[in-house]
C-alpha cells in the first residue's frame, strides 16, 4: 500500500515541478484506485502512473481485489487467461486514466497519462507488437494512454510506426545511449510521417523510459567480482571509485543528447508546429543496493523537462526527506570521466547495458508468465468440476525429468510457439499447415446455427437411424459420442461402419430400416476407399427401394472442400454438404464437423458440448505457464516418458466412455509412430497385477467420477503403490468429453516435438493404401488376387509370412513342425520392451472380441509384454501407422479368414471380401518390408472354430 499522506504546504514531490520533472507513481493496483489513495497522490503531486507485468502480476496474484470479479466473469462464461487479465488490467487503466484526466488537460497534453504495455512475449515480433500496440489502444480508449513497447531491435520499427498512427507511446527498457538515439530518431520519423499525412502532431505524447538502477546493480557486481581478485593498489582505487556512479552517469550524458536533438534544426520544423519533445523518463529508481541512499536516483536525476517515475516506497521516502535540486546538468565531466574510467577498468558498458535489455525482457517475461499462473489457477478453482482434472504420480527420477521439460516449455517460450504454428517446433517441414484444430471450438460456436439446423431436420424426419460410414478420423469420434450419450429421445440411434468385413457389413445392415435411416458418408480426402464403397454400396440399396431420384436425400456428406466426395454428393444430390477444414488432419477433427455432424444428428447438444470444450481450449492455451496448462503437462509427461524408454501408452478408461481408447489409440500411434520412434497405445487391455508389466510402460486412467469401476481403482491403486509411472484424469459429466478430444490433441503435439517427429503426417498409412490399390487393381484387370503360398497348412489353418520371416522360423521349428511349434517359434521373438499386436482382419464382435481378449492376456500375463488388439482394416487407419513407422518392437500376428458370404461392391469387379483380402495382404507386405516380425494364421470359413484352435494352441505354448 502506499501511505503518502496529502500536506498544505509545498513538499518534495510538489516542489520536484518548479524543476521541470514531473513525478509519475510506478504501481498500480485496483484498491489504490478504488479507496481514493491514487486521487489523493495526484493532489499531492503525482501527475502520472507506469504500469508493467511485475506491477500487475503483485497487484493481481498477491490481493484478493480481484477475486469478485473474477468469480462473477467465470460463473457468467468462461474466459481464457489473457482474456481475463486483460479485464483487470485494462479496468484499472482506464480508472486511472480517468483520474488522472484533469492533469491531461491542465497540462495540455503533457502529463496526466497511464501506461499500459504491450505483451512481453512480442519484444522480438514487429509486426505483431504493432497490431497489439492497436488493439490495446482501441480497447482502452482513452487520450491519455500511453503504450509501453520495449527498445529492442524489433520495437524500435514498431515505436516508429505507432507513433506515425498518432498512439501515444512510452518506449521501455532502454539502458544505451546509442540505443536512445535510435528510439529519439524512430519518435521523430514517425512525427514527420504524422504530419506528412495530414496527421495533428501536437497530441502525440511520448516518454523514452531509461531505466537506472539496474545499471549501477549490474556493473557494482562486476566491480565487486574484480575486486576480489584485483592486487594492483591503483587498480582497486580505480574500481572503487566507480562503485554506485554508472547509472547516474550514463543518465546524465543521455539527458544531453536529448537536449542537443531537440535544438537541432530537424526538430525546430516540427517543434514550429506544436509537436512535444519525447521526455526521458527514468525509470528503476528505487535504490537497490543499502549502502546507498534511498532516494539516490530521484535527488541526482532531476532536470527540466524530464520524468521520474518512481515506486512507492522510494515516492514515500523523498516526499519525507527529499532534497530537490538542478542535478541532472551538474558534473557532466565527471560523467564523461567515469565512463572513460569504467572502460580503462576494463568493463564494457555496451556488452553490460545488451545483457540488461536482454535479461530485462526475460524479467518482464517472467513477471507475465506468474501473473497468468497465478489468474489460471485463481480461474481453475473458480470452475472446480467444470474442468476435467488432472493429477499425476511419477517415480522421483522420471518426475524430476518431466518437471526439467516443463521449465524448458516455459522458459523457450515452446507453448507459444505451438499456438504461433511454428513448424520449427516439431521437423519444420509442413506442420504449420495442419494446425487448424487449435481455433475450431471457437470457429463452431460462431457458426452453431448451421448443427443446430441440422439436429431438427433429422428429429422432425424422424429416422430410426443414423449410419456414418467412415474410416479413422472420420468414423472413431462418432463412435465416442455414440457411446457416451446413447440413444436420446426423439432422435435416431447412431450406428457406425468402419469395416469392409461382409459379415460386418451384413450385420450392420441388419440392423437398420433402410428407408427411414439417414446415411453420412464421412471422409476428410474424399478419396479414401472404404467410405467410397460403402457409400456405393447403401446408395444403390436405398435406390432400389426409393428411385434413383429420392435416394440422395437420405445422405449427408462431410468431407474438405473440392474432394471428389463433394463432388460425388453433388453428382447424387445429397441432402447436405458439410465441410471440412484442410487445416485439420482426421485424427485432429473430433471438435470439427467431422465429430459434430453425427453428434448434433442424434440429439447431442452440440453448442453445450462446445462450450465446455472450450474451458479446456482455455485452460491449454499460449498464455497458460507449462506446470499450469493440462495438455502441455500430459504431453511433457508422454514424450519424457516414451524417450526413457517407457513408450507403452497403457489406456484405462471408465466403461461409460470406453471407446474412447479407441479415439486415443489413433491419436497417439498416428501421430507420434513414425521414424522408427513414437508411442505405442495400449487400450482395451484386461487389467492384471503390477507384477505381470515391465517398466516400459505409463498409464493413463480416464474416470467417469458418477460412474466409476471399482475394479479399476483398485488396480490403478496397486500400480500406483507399485511405482508404475500414473496419470489419472477425473470426468465429471460426460459433456466434458470434448475437453479431453483438446487436451489429448494438445498433449499429442508437444509430446511429439519432445519425441522430435512431424505430429502431424502418417506416410507409412499411405504406403499400405498404395499396395492396397495394387492389389485391388489387379483383381480388377484378372479377376483375382496374386497367388501366395502358405509355410504351413494342417487342421483347416494355414501360415503364411514373407521370405525373410519364414527362414527364421522355418529354420527355428524344423521341417516336420506342427502349428504350435511356429507359434511358439514366433511367440519366442518376444523380448522385454517388446509388444505383441493381434490384427484380427475378421467381423468384430462380441464372440470375437472375447476370445482374442483372452488370447492377449494369456500372453501379456506369460511374457510380460504389452499386447495390442485391432480389427482390421480399422486400425490401419489407426495404429497401423505406429506398427510400421513406429519403434522395431512389435511382434505381429496377423489373423485372416475366408468369408462365408460375400458381397459385391456395386460398379466394381471386386467385392468387399476381397478389398478387405487385399488390405490385409498390404498391410502384411508393408510390415515385412519394415523388416517387423510378423506371422499371418487364416482361419479358414468356420472363424469360431478357427479361434478355438488358436487358443488353445497359444495355451498349450505358455
Amino acid at each position: 500500500m502506499v501511505t503518502v499522506k496529502a500536506s498544505q504546504t509545498k513538499n518534495p514531490l510538489q516542489a520536484l515541478q518548479s524543476y521541470g520533472q514531473s513525478v509519475w507513481l510506478d504501481y498500480i493496483r485496483r484498491n489504490l484506485i478504488t479507496s481514493g489513495e491514487l486521487q489523493q497522490l495526484i493532489d499531492d503531486g503525482v501527475r502520472g502512473v507506469t504500469s508493467n507485468p511485475s506491477i500487475f502480476e503483485k497487484a493481481i496474484a498477491g490481493s484478493t481485489d480481484y477475486d469478485t470479479t473474477l468469480t462473477t466473469i467465470e460463473q457468467s462464461q468462461d474466459r481464457d487467461v489473457i482474456s481475463l487479465y486483460e479485464t483487470f488490467a485494462i479496468a484499472d487503466i482506464q480508472a486511472s486514466a480517468d483520474h488522472l484526466k484533469p492533469i491531461y488537460k491542465q497540462t495540455n497534453k503533457r502529463d496526466g497519462y497511464i501506461s499500459l504495455e504491450v505483451s512481453p512475449y512480442l519484444a522480438n515480433d514487429t509486426e505483431q507488437t504493432i497490431s497489439e500496440a492497436r488493439r490495446l489502444w482501441q480497447e482502452v480508449d482513452r487520450p491519455n494512454l500511453m503504450i509501453k513497447v520495449p527498445a529492442t531491435p524489433a520495437g524500435i520499427p514498431a515505436i516508429q510506426q505507432l507513433i506515425s498512427e498518432g498512439i501515444n507511446i512510452n518506449v521501455t527498457l532502454l539502458f544505451a545511449q546509442d540505443v536512445y538515439e535510435q528510439v529519439v530518431n524512430a519518435y521523430i520519423t514517425g512525427l514527420e510521417s504524422l504530419a506528412a499525412k495530414g496527421g495533428d502532431i501536437r497530441s502525440i505524447a511520448s516518454v523514452a523510459s531509461f531505466f537506472v538502477s539496474r545499471i549501477d546493480t549490474a556493473v557494482d557486481n562486476q566491480i565487486t567480482d574484480r575486486l576480489k581478485t584485483s592486487t594492483d593498489a591503483g587498480q582497486r582505487n580505480l574500481l572503487k571509485g566507480l562503485l554506485g556512479k554508472v547509472a547516474i552517469a550514463n543518465a546524465k550524458l543521455a539527458y544531453k543528447s536529448y537536449q542537443d536533438i531537440y535544438q537541432s534544426s530537424r526538430w525546430q520544423k516540427l517543434s514550429s508546429q506544436g509537436a512535444q519533445t519525447q521526455r526521458l523518463l527514468w525509470a528503476s529508481t528505487g535504490t537497490k543496493n543499502p549502502q546507498y541512499s534511498d532516494v539516490l536516483y530521484v535527488e541526482e536525476l532531476i532536470g527540466s523537462d524530464t520524468v521520474n517515475t518512481i515506486p512507492p516506497a522510494t515516492l514515500a521516502a523523498f516526499r519525507d526527506r527529499g532534497k530537490p535540486k538542478s542535478s541532472l546538468t551538474e558534473g557532466l565531466d565527471d560523467a564523461r570521466s567515469t565512463l572513460l574510467n569504467l572502460q580503462q577498468a576494463g568493463i564494457s558498458l555496451q556488452q553490460t547495458t545488451d545483457r540488461l535489455l536482454t535479461e530485462g525482457v526475460q524479467l518482464f517475461i517472467n513477471a507475465f508468465d506468474q501473473l497468468l499462473s497465478a489468474v489460471e489457477k485463481k480461474r481453475t478453482a473458480i470452475l472446480g468440476g467444470k474442468l476435467d482434472r488432472l493429477t499425476y504420480k511419477l517415480p522421483d527420477a522420471l518426475n524430476t525429468a518431466v518437471q526439467d521439460s516443463l521449465d524448458d516449455w516455459q522458459q523457450n517460450g515452446k507453448i507459444r510457439r505451438l499456438w504461433a504454428q511454428d513448424a520449427t517446433l516439431w521437423t519444420g517441414v509442413d506442420e504449420n499447415k495442419w494446425l487448424g484444430w487449435l481455433g475450431i471450438t471457437e470457429d463452431q460456436l460462431a457458426h452453431i446455427d448451421r448443427l443446430k439446423q441440422l439436429a431438427q431436420e433429422v428429429k422432425d424426419l424422424e429416422f430410426t437411424h443414423v449410419l456414418l460410414l467412415g474410416m479413422g478420423g472420420s468414423s472413431l469420434c462418432p463412435e465416442v459420442m455414440k457411446l457416451t450419450f446413447g440413444k436420446t429421445k426423439g432422435f435416431p440411434e447412431l450406428l457406425v461402419l468402419d469395416s469392409t468385413d461382409p459379415a460386418q457389413i451384413k450385420a450392420i445392415e441388419s440392423q437398420i430400416d433402410l428407408t427411414r435411416t439417414l446415411f453420412i458418408v464421412s471422409s476428410k480426402s474424399g478419396s479414401t476407399l472404404e467410405p467410397n464403397i460403402f457409400k456405393q454400396y447403401f446408395f444403390d440399396r436405398v435406390q432400389q427401394i426409393l428411385g434413383a431420384e429420392s435416394a440422395g436425400n437420405r445422405f449427408i456428406a462431410i468431407t474438405d472442400p473440392g474432394s471428389k466426395m463433394q463432388h460425388i454428393a453433388e453428382g447424387d444430390d445429397f441432402h447436405r454438404i458439410f465441410f471440412g477444414v484442410p487445416g485439420i488432419g482426421g485424427r485432429y477433427s473430433a471438435l470439427s464437423n467431422f465429430g459434430m455432424v453425427p453428434a448434433a444428428a442424434i440429439g447431442v447438444d452440440v453448442a453445450k458440448f462446445l462450450d465446455t470444450a472450450e474451458e479446456m481450449v482455455h485452460s491449454c492455451a499460449s498464455s497458460v505457464a507449462a506446470k499450469e496448462n493440462p495438455g502441455v503437462v500430459l504431453g511433457n509427461i508422454l514424450g519424457v516418458l516414451a524417450k526413457g524408454g517407457r513408450d507403452k501408452v497403457t489406456l484405462i478408461t471408465s466403461p461409460g466412455i470406453a471407446d474412447l481408447g479407441a479415439w486415443l489409440e489413433q491419436l497417439l500411434a498416428e501421430s507420434t509412430g513414425k521414424d522408427g520412434k513414437g508411442l505405442i497405445p495400449i487400450d482395451q487391455e484386461p487389467l492384471g497385477n503390477p507384477d505381470v508389466y515391465g517398466s516400459d510402460r505409463v498409464f493413463a486412467y480416464i474416470r467417469l467420477d458418477f460412474a466409476p469401476d471399482s475394479t479399476q481403482d483398485a488396480a490403478v491403486a496397486a500400480l500406483e503403490q507399485a511405482g508404475q509411472p500414473v496419470v489419472r484424469i477425473a470426468i465429471a459429466d460426460p459433456y466434458q468429453i470434448g475437453q479431453e478430444f483438446f487436451r489429448w490433441e494438445i498433449a499429442t503435439a508437444v509430446a511429439g516435438s519432445i519425441i522430435g517427429i512431424n505430429a502431424f503426417n502418417q506416410p507409412d498409412v499411405e504406403a499400405s493404401k498404395i499396395v492396397t490399390r495394387q492389389l485391388t487393381a489387379e483383381y480388377e484387370k484378372t479377376g483375382k488376387l496374386p497367388p501366395e503360398s502358405p509355410i504351413f497348412t494342417a487342421d483347416g489353418i494355414q501360415l503364411f509370412t514373407d521370405p525373410k520371416n519364414a527362414a527364421i522360423l522355418t529354420k527355428t521349428v524344423g521341417k516336420s513342425a506342427l502349428l504350435v511349434d511356429y507359434l511358439h517359434a514366433h511367440l519366442n521373438r518376444l523380448q522385454a520392451g517388446d509388444y505383441l499386436a493381434l490384427l484380427a482382419y475378421i467381423e468384430s464382435n462380441d464372440e470375437h472380441q472375447v476370445q482374442l481378449q483372452a488370447i492377449r492376456e494369456q500372453i501379456r500375463d506369460a511374457k510380460q509384454v504389452a499386447t495390442c488388439l485391432g480389427f482390421g482394416p480399422r486400425f490401419l487407419h489407426s495404429t497401423g501407422q505406429a506398427y510400421k513407422g513406429g519403434p522395431n518392437s512389435g511382434v505381429f500376428l496377423q489373423i485372416t479368414c475366408d468369408d462365408a458370404t460375400d458381397i459385391s461392391v456395386p460398379q466394381q469387379k471386386y467385392t468387399f471380401g476381397v478389398v478387405k483380402a487385399a488390405q490385409a495382404r498390404g498391410d502384411f507386405q508393408v510390415l515385412a518390408e519394415r523388416d517387423r516380425r510378423a506371422l499371418r494364421i487364416h482361419l479358414g470359413k468356420d472363424v469360431r472354430a478357427g479361434l478355438a484352435t488358436l487358443k488353445t494352441a497359444i495355451k498349450q505354448i505358455l
